[in-house]
């Protein structure tokens, strides 16, 4: 998706490179060499422009190169190379790196309580079912204080086009990730730094924090995450030491988006390609042999104790394309976001996305139950057929077509890139909510096989459309966001971006919808009134943050707005980087202990920004 995963597939699926290694030499030259072939003209379509590619910081095109996800692409480049393409592209020398020493640090740094159990937002949704609710008790903001939230303080990360993170916060500790690799800890209150840790690769989970005994036998705790590498760390929560790291899966293209589960002993880390779909369409690649997976690790050790492929056979030689080059298949159904963990049935739900290649499987564009146990497959609900990207020929705008790509149509690229919600009814049934992007939102019964209790179509749908990072439900209502803004990968007719739809969990029925709004943004590439990012419900209240760069509030009675804040300005950081806000997209505000807590900046179909911000109600 994950959702707006499609434009960060071809974001990073880059020209072929030439298997000998590059000399050194002008950024320009580099860049007609390397990248001109996707980037420039559009051949497919998708790929960002030199006018997109400018608006990042050099630093996170040399940290995609290198270590992040077009790091196979970068791989026949130089340092020195890599630096003069970023350096060409943006127009702006790459900064020395910071000393650690710039972060502020906190006074003192006491340890954890052996027992957390006071207000906390930890992993995606809040809570193991994946609500994106805040209870009261850990919210600790009503809807009466929420319009007198003021800003309280803000972070920058250094070398970063995005904030893409989702934070966790526990027993007064702020964690969070950043495209640069770094993970900080910091105080939820004020902003100063406990810690800092380097992964190897970018890091774009949320965090994930879980009880653990130390070498002593004593009480300590862990943070849980991945990078864009298909490594997962565990840390110690309390001094950021490295306790394992675990590489989930081999493939070039294996990648670690979504947040990871927890259950108290094991985590469960979905597994996706950002990458293959678009490497399919450079010359020489054979496409595709990536399948998304589930793998369930020992908390406290990394031992891999299974892993779960959402297509059952591996993919195999399907013949060849018109270019004469191997076609391999099936492949795709990655996993974008976090798995939903239903204790009582002993499963978790995931959502996949298309098919990269064929031949058609039940695996895209569904709802798939695992074995909590063993990972074994129990049940699939595919509501999609046909969505088969191969190879990244998808060809948006039908004015192109590759030589090598399919005479027929490819599928229209409607992931399930929001985590289900298993939400308890008052009968005593359960309901699996889950928002596609095609703008479907799905009522299932999880007691028999996925089971449609009901549908609803919130918008129009398509690639970056519909419902993209995540919903929320007050055990009422179910809260769906839309999209349905494709203007950057393409231009539609008849598209009407963003809206907050509210509906009724029993019978799927619209309760209220709220319009969206005028961009705030003004106009032009990367300014858009989609609400694409995930959503957060609070008893009475609603926040969506959206592209125009402006999180809002919206009463859950009946959708008016209560409370707004522009993120559209440069602001003044306590670890004194640089940053300033724009597009909202990706992970919602995180709300606890009367603080809400929201990234700004989105580079991929919005526009670059690299700020955390932290409210609290004056």
């Amino acid at each position: 998706m994950r959702p707006q995963v499609l434009l960060f597939a071809l974001i990073v699926s880059g020209a072929a490179l030439e298997p000998a290694r590059a000399q050194t030499s002008g950024g320009a030259q580099l860049f007609e060499k390397h990248c001109a072939t996707c980037h420039v003209g559009h051949d497919i379509g998708r790929a960002p422009d030199r006018e997109a590619l400018a608006q990042r910081s050099p630093d996170s095109i040399v940290a995609a190169l290198t270590n992040g996800p077009m790091a196979a692409q970068g791989a026949a480049l130089s340092d020195a190379d890599r630096r003069a393409i970023a350096e060409y592209l943006t127009s702006r020398s790459i900064d020395p790196p910071r000393p650690e020493g710039a972060l502020q640090r906190c006074a003192t740094s006491p340890r954890l309580p052996a027992t957390i159990d006071g207000p906390a937002w930890n992993g995606w949704g809040a809570a193991i079912t994946n609500p994106r609710f805040q209870p009261a008790a850990h919210a600790r903001l009503t809807a009466e204080h929420v319009p007198r939230l003021r800003l309280k303080w803000a972070f920058g990360f250094p070398g970063a086009a995005s904030a893409r993170a989702l934070p966790a916060v526990v027993a007064g500790r702020l964690f969070v990730g950043s495209e640069s690799g770094v993970v900080y800890a910091l105080d939820a209150k004020t902003g100063c730094a406990h810690w800092s840790f380097t992964a190897k690769a970018g890091v774009r989970t949320g965090m994930v924090v879980g009880p653990r005994k130390d070498a002593a036998g004593s009480g300590s705790h862990a943070v849980y995450f991945g990078d864009l590498a298909a490594n997962a760390y565990a840390l110690d929560a309390n001094t950021g030491e490295l306790l394992w790291t675990r590489k989930v899966d081999d493939h070039q293209y294996a990648r670690i988006t979504g947040t990871f589960a927890f259950d108290g002993e094991h985590v469960y880390v979905p597994v996706n390609a950002v990458g293959e779909e678009g490497a399919g369409s450079t010359p020489g690649y054979v496409c595709c042999s990536f399948r998304g997976s589930v793998v369930s690790l020992v908390a406290a050790t990394g031992a891999v104790r299974w892993k779960s492929y959402t297509i059952k056979d591996p993919p195999i030689p399907r013949g060849k394309n018109k270019r004469g080059k191997p076609v391999m298949g099936p492949s795709g159904a990655s996993v974008w976001s976090a798995p939903t963990l239903d204790l009582k049935r002993g499963v978790l739900y995931v959502g996949t996305g298309n098919l990269f290649s064929g031949p058609h499987v039940e695996a895209g564009d569904a709802i798939i139950a695992m074995a909590l146990d063993t990972g074994a497959i129990k049940w699939i609900n595919q509501r999609t057929l046909g969505d088969i990207s191969i190879g990244g020929c998808r060809d948006l705008d039908l004015k192109k077509r590759r030589p090598d790509c399919p005479d027929r149509p490819v599928g229209p690229d409607v992931d399930f890139g929001a985590s289900p919600m298993l939400v308890p009814m008052p009968d005593g049934r359960d309901v699996l909510v889950a928002g596609q992007k095609s703008a479907i939102a799905w009522g299932m019964d999880p007691d028999h096989r996925g089971e449609i209790v009901w549908m609803y179509k919130a918008g129009r749908g398509g690639p970056m459309g519909g419902i993209e990072w995540g919903t929320a439900t007050d055990g009422e209502l179910a809260y769906l966001p839309i999209s349905d803004d494709q203007s950057s990968i393409y231009q539609r007719e008849g598209d009407t971006p963003g809206g907050l739809h509210a509906i009724s969990l029993a019978t799927g029925k619209r309760v209220w919808f709220a319009p969206p709004q005028t961009p705030r943004c003004g106009s032009g590439k990367g300014c858009s009134a989609a609400q694409s990012a995930a959503i957060t419900a609070i008893p009475g209240v609603v926040f969506s943050g959206s592209i125009d760069g402006v999180l809002r509030a919206y009463s859950s009675k009946d959708g008016s707005i209560v409370w707004e804040y522009d993120t559209n300005r440069e602001f003044e950081t306590v670890n004194g980087v640089k940053a300033n806000g724009a597009s909202i997209g990706g992970p919602g505000p995180v709300i606890v202990d009367g603080m809400l807590y929201v990234n700004s900046g989105y580079s991929l179909g919005g526009r670059p920004g690299n700020v955390l911000l932290a409210f609290q109600a004056e």
